[in-house]
């Protein structure tokens, strides 16, 4: 038999009722407050999970290996998502053109005037500037005007300034040997003085068989050797000279002596000198080798033969000029056509010297070149020195009249600055000055007499201000860009 003993009903007394009642209270707050099944989504879908990184769709709740691969699981915690924040609208993007600020266009493309690619010129960020350098900033708000780069900007831009009105490099004192300040620069050439300028031909038909001359550019004295020809005709033109000498001592008659003089006048007009036909009177013998020499001091521009190159009678052999005298071919505009005569003195302005050079003007073309506005006028300028070289790039120098003088207000100083150092806008004049450690003001100035080296200005400049000599152009793009969008921070300059 089984001694276990049987199970009575329990019998629940007062305090057990009183039990039940509060644990059915409990259950129904829990109810109450049971999430919803939007919140219980996302706390789904903020919990961690493992994945593998060749096959995403696997989704494991611990660490492991991916059943596809066998790559180890790795866990992934998902960003929780932000609470909706209302967007600010943006401003519609506007695509302009560096050199050209009045084109705009909505989308990126290509400048309609000069093809070059549009640029963005808004959302552009700012240029941060450390706490030293915005104590360094004057009070309030910079210039409208005022552009700030940064160290590398200004390394990458080529950006230098030099100071003006402290010493000769801006306001020179004139000297009596400088030309007068011009009002107008014409655009020039070096060349050489064609009335000094002489061709060497081959007067006989033969081969070079010595060539003295090897490059343009050398310099050529009175009598130096040229070249050496190899020409039968000269031999058979000196035996016949040597021929009629020797009849003319056997005979009374000067019949062979007149003979001999017409040979001799031959081989002059083929190049032989006086001083060679002594020589062959003195040798009694022919050469059919005959060297021959420059005729005059001078350099030599063009060379046309090489050694051992047959010639003909007549065939260019060089070409070489007198350097002591120069001309500058200048382009003159009809405007200024009535401002030059004849035998006036100009300056002339020669890239690489310092100073002017005085010329005299010999010739005014009546016509035009081409189908241009453009006629020339030819200067002629000494060159004793021979420093001058054909070539070289030069400017005319109109000098002022007398009444451009007058009409210059007393009350202005004019300071003279580098040309480099402004920028034309149109009739419109600028300068690029420095107004902090790397800040930098466009202001608006006049401009008066000027050389090919610097230019007088007047207006918001005073001695002692810098100005920017080297990459004034990059700040005046950056300006053009900034002004162009609106913009109403400090943009940076685009490299």
């Amino acid at each position: 038999m089984n001694n276990l003993p049987l199970l009575r009903p329990i019998s629940l007394g007062r305090a057990g009722r009183l039990l039940l009642v509060l644990l059915a209270l409990a259950a129904g707050a829990c109810q109450k407050t049971k999430p919803t099944a939007e919140t219980a989504t996302s706390k789904a879908t903020q919990a961690a999970y493992y994945t593998c990184s060749m096959h995403p769709q696997i989704h494991a709740d611990g660490p492991g290996s991916c059943p596809i691969c066998h790559m180890d699981l790795i866990q992934v915690q998902p960003v929780p998502a932000a609470a909706p924040v209302a967007k600010k609208a943006a401003s519609a993007a506007v695509y302009t053109c560096p050199m050209h600020p009045q084109v705009r266009e909505a989308q990126p493309g290509s400048c309609p005037i000069c093809g070059m690619d549009l640029v963005k010129t808004s959302s552009r960020p700012a240029v941060k500037m450390t706490p030293a350098e915005m104590a360094a900033m004057p009070a309030g708000n910079p210039a409208a005007n005022d552009l700030i780069l940064t160290a590398q900007q200004l390394e990458l831009g080529n950006i230098r300034v030099q100071t003006i009105g402290n010493g000769t490099d801006s306001s020179p004192a004139a000297s009596p040997a400088e030309a007068p300040a011009p009002q107008a620069v014409l655009t020039g050439t070096v060349t050489a003085d064609a009335q000094r300028t002489q061709s060497i031909s081959s007067r006989v038909a033969g081969r070079v068989e010595q060539l003295y001359v090897r490059q343009t550019g050398q310099l050529l004295r009175r009598g130096a050797p040229l070249f050496s020809v190899y020409s039968e005709q000269l031999e058979t033109l000196q035996r016949e000279y040597l021929l009629a000498l020797a009849q003319d001592l056997q005979v009374a008659e000067p019949t062979y002596r007149h003979f001999a003089e017409a040979t001799a006048q031959k081989l002059r007009l083929l190049g032989v000198s006086a001083g060679q036909l002594r020589q062959l009177v003195r040798s009694g013998k022919a050469s059919p080798l005959v060297t021959y020499y420059s005729p005059a001091t001078g350099t030599v521009q063009t060379l046309d033969v090489v050694q051992g190159q047959y010639v003909a009678e007549g065939s260019p052999l060089l070409t070489f000029s007198d350097l002591r005298t120069v001309w500058v071919e200048a382009q003159l505009y009809p405007v200024d056509a009535g401002r030059l005569r004849l035998g006036q003195s100009v300056a002339v302005q020669v890239v690489g010297r310092a100073r002017p050079l005085r010329g005299n003007v010999v010739f005014l073309s009546p016509e035009l070149s081409g189908g241009s506005q453009i006629t020339l006028a030819r200067i002629q300028v000494p060159n004793p020195n021979g420093t001058l070289q054909p070539g070289a790039q030069a400017n005319v120098l109109l000098d002022a009249p007398a009444s451009a003088t007058k009409s210059t207000p007393p009350t202005e100083t004019a300071l003279r600055v580098p040309q480099e150092a402004v920028m034309h806008d149109g009739a419109a004049s600028y300068v690029w000055k420095q107004t902090g450690e790397r800040q930098f003001r466009r202001v608006r100035v006049r401009t008066g007499a000027g050389t090919a080296a610097t230019v007088a200005v007047t207006g918001e400049v005073r001695p002692g201000d810098q100005l920017v000599v080297s990459g004034a152009y990059l700040l005046q793009s950056e300006f053009t860009l900034r002004q162009g969008a609106g913009d109403d921070h400090m943009s940076g300059m685009a490299m």
